[in-house]
């Protein structure tokens, strides 16, 4: 026989309240509480109830890029005239990097992180943009009060971020996650897909050796080793797998190894801003001949041409995860056109930042206006032709829809070279 619970009119009324304050928290809310001005621009639409903020490198080679994304996210929201279902929001974009760097930076990451979570009126985070600097975030976020503080990247594609692998670190994903309750989803491949693409590539272009180098980060030897992994799976021999140092004012002597490895390629695991365009100079100098391949780390494009001249860069690919904008469809068309008119013709990468903003606005519609519950429905997320065109989000964190493009840098600008779809038994290889 069930027991049947009787629930006092004290108690009863004690629920009713809780309930109520919590459905009332957006409308006692008068307007958002702007982020330190130290790391954040000045806040957009201040009246907004709830603080949405973009966490990216704003400074060093990628700042065009990076800088384009911001605006992709402002496009979006001012095209929900600033409205998440019956919440009003407020946006403010926020920088990870420091000009000393040049690129994202530990400090900054983590200020950033305990800035978002004490500010109770930030309601999600975009970001972030290095997956380096969402190792230090995510935990920080996972903890917040009122929480977890959900993230959404359109640019990390770190596989141990949200699930193991070969090339992923012991502990990892569960470390980022201290409640317990997952916080963070990204709407791009991760690099398991990413790699094995590249490895398809690599086959297809006749290369039966590669040398392979990473950047000592997270990013860079996590994509290295699933590149790696998903080559030997192919048949490729591995001539070398070694590192390079970003601060090196010279790679003459990696060129040499390069070249009397007899390897017909090389993958290069890791960022464009850790001095890449020097590392393809002196490998076209040394290893003349050897088709130089990169994944998304050497975005945008335009950095590899200026750092290391057109000539070097020529003949290079990089693989980047999702369709081009010519391929795409419907919502992501008309997202190209719009955008286009008043910031330029859409990075990849700006692309994905408006369709995370679009999935973040849709989460807090839905939500009933906590952290806690705006986190849970980011995990909900069911896109149907959308800018990205349809996919959903599992409980990992991770996007169902994963295709990578390569681009071959011809004449000094990219240009489309093929879309490859890697097959899960590779991907798990990798």
């Amino acid at each position: 026989m069930k027991k049947r619970i009787y629930v006092g009119a004290g108690a009863s009324a004690l629920i009713a309240i809780t309930a109520l304050v919590v459905v009332s928290l957006a409308s006692a809310r008068s307007s958002a509480t702007p982020l330190p001005a130290s790391s954040c621009s000045a806040i957009q639409n201040g009246s907004g109830q709830y603080l949405i903020a973009s966490d990216l490198p704003l400074q060093g080679s990628g700042r065009t890029q990076t800088v384009q994304m911001t605006k992709a996210i402002a496009y979006i929201l001012k095209q929900h005239n600033w409205k998440a279902g019956k919440y009003s929001l407020a946006y403010q974009s926020c920088d990870d990097s420091t000009a000393q760097a040049g690129k994202w930076d530990s400090g900054k990451c983590s200020a950033n992180a305990n800035a978002y979570a004490q500010d109770a009126s930030v309601i999600g985070v975009i970001g972030t943009f290095n997956s380096g600097c969402a190792e230090i975030e995510v935990p920080i976020e996972n903890r917040a009060p009122n929480g977890p503080l959900g993230m959404i990247s359109p640019a990390n594609t770190y596989v141990g971020l949200t699930h193991a692998g070969p090339g992923t670190a012991a502990g990892e994903p569960g470390k980022y996650y201290p409640t317990g309750k997952r916080n963070y989803i990204r709407i791009v491949a991760a690099d398991d897909f990413q790699g094995a693409a590249d490895a398809i590539l690599t086959k297809s272009l006749g290369v039966k050796k590669v040398f392979i180098l990473n950047d000592k980060e997270a990013y860079g030897l996590g994509v290295a080793t699933d590149y790696k992994n998903a080559a030997k799976k192919l048949g490729i021999s591995i001539g070398g797998f070694t590192a390079w140092d970003g601060k090196a004012s010279s790679y003459e002597a990696l060129a040499v190894k390069i070249k009397s490895s007899g390897a017909q390629g090389v993958f290069l695991g890791g960022l464009i801003c850790e001095n890449g365009g020097k590392l393809i100079k002196d490998i076209r100098s040394g290893a003349p001949g050897v088709k130089i391949m990169a994944p998304d780390g050497f975005t945008p494009i335009s950095a590899d041409v200026q750092e290391a001249g057109a000539a070097n860069a020529n003949g290079m690919t990089v693989s980047v995860a999702g369709l081009p904008n010519s391929q795409l469809k419907g919502a992501g068309q008309a997202f190209v056109k719009g955008f286009s008119k008043v910031a330029g013709s859409p990075d990849p990468y700006s692309v994905y930042a408006a369709q995370a903003a679009q999935v973040l606005v849709t989460a807090i519609a839905n939500s009933n206006g906590t952290r806690a519950s705006v986190t849970a429905n980011l995990f909900k997320t069911k896109v149907k032709n959308g800018i990205l065109g349809s996919f959903t989000i599992n409980k990992n964190g991770d996007t169902s829809s994963n295709p990578v493009t390569i681009y071959l840098i011809k004449g000094g600008k990219s240009t489309n070279y093929k879309v490859i779809v890697p097959p899960v038994s590779l991907v798990k290889t990798a």
